[in-house]
């Protein structure tokens, strides 16, 4: 009898995998978002979630919500008439916060991944089925920070008068964690923010040991010529309340920035 067989006598069929090995991805679900203002319509937004992502995009995060609520509160600045970029979107919240505010054009981007894709059209085709305006400004593309900008740009040129215009509001929810691509996420908005836009910068500190590293995104603005400004730091409930509690307070922080080109800066250069 060989080594081998007398290793694996008595040991059944080894290779067998046990009829539960292969589970079935996640199904999607679902997260309601309630507007702050209820003079907005729809006050309610259903938004479906993809059921898991490598991503992260099968969670509504507090980043995603203070970004809409943002937007809600001063879409006269800046949402109504303007052309408006998200990066990264995952379920496209702000996105479509902007488009129900009048946006002139919307692109909700995120990884060119089909079901995360699939999924960002999906929730524009619900939430926007009756208003029509609003769904014909409201694009969805795949999207890789750095890669050729110009498919993004030809929906906010093709009727413009100015055939050099970019976006006046670029929108980046809970990104910067990534940062391995902090350099490819500020030169993207740096190259696509109008001379007088504003890029909306809202994140939670998900890993409590690495904010610095988060932070730092906003050092790095500066070697682009971007000109960040801290607009709050509120305190809300931490995505994931049963993890360490000594961690809990700095989870619960979302910390929301604007980026604009710092003109000065650039003269000196």
């Amino acid at each position: 009898m060989s080594d081998t067989e007398s290793l694996f006598e008595g040991a059944g069929d080894l290779f067998q995998e046990p009829e539960d090995y292969y589970q079935p991805p996640p199904s999607a679900h679902f997260a309601a978002y309630e507007r702050k203002d209820k003079s907005k319509t729809p006050s309610s937004i259903q938004l479906r979630l993809v059921g898991s992502s490598p991503l992260w995009g099968h969670l509504l995060w507090n980043a995603g919500i203070f970004t809409a609520d943002y937007l809600d509160a001063h879409s006269g600045e800046l949402v109504e008439g303007k052309d408006v970029l998200e990066l990264g979107a995952a379920a496209a919240l702000p996105s479509l916060i902007a488009g129900y505010n009048g946006a002139r054009t919307v692109i909700a981007t995120d990884y060119p991944d089909a079901d995360l894709i699939g999924n960002i059209q999906h929730n524009v085709d619900e939430a926007l089925s009756n208003m029509t305006t609003s769904k014909e400004r409201v694009h969805v593309e795949g999207y890789i920070w750095g890669n050729d900008y110009e498919p993004l740009l030809q929906k906010i040129r093709d009727g413009a008068e100015n055939k050099d215009k970019k976006f006046d509001l670029i929108i980046l929810s809970d990104l910067v964690f990534n940062h391995s691509e902090h350099h490819k996420l500020l030169k993207t908005s740096k190259d696509l923010l109008s001379r007088d836009g504003k890029c909306l910068v809202v994140f939670s500190p998900h890993r409590p040991w690495l904010l610095q590293d988060d932070l730092q995104f906003f050092e790095t603005a500066k070697e682009y010529n971007l000109k960040p400004e801290k607009i709050d730091m509120v305190v809300w409930r931490p995505m994931f309340p049963d993890e360490d509690e000594s961690t809990a307070e700095v989870r619960s922080r979302v910390y929301s920035f604007f980026l604009t080109h710092d003109d000065t800066s650039e003269t000196n250069n």
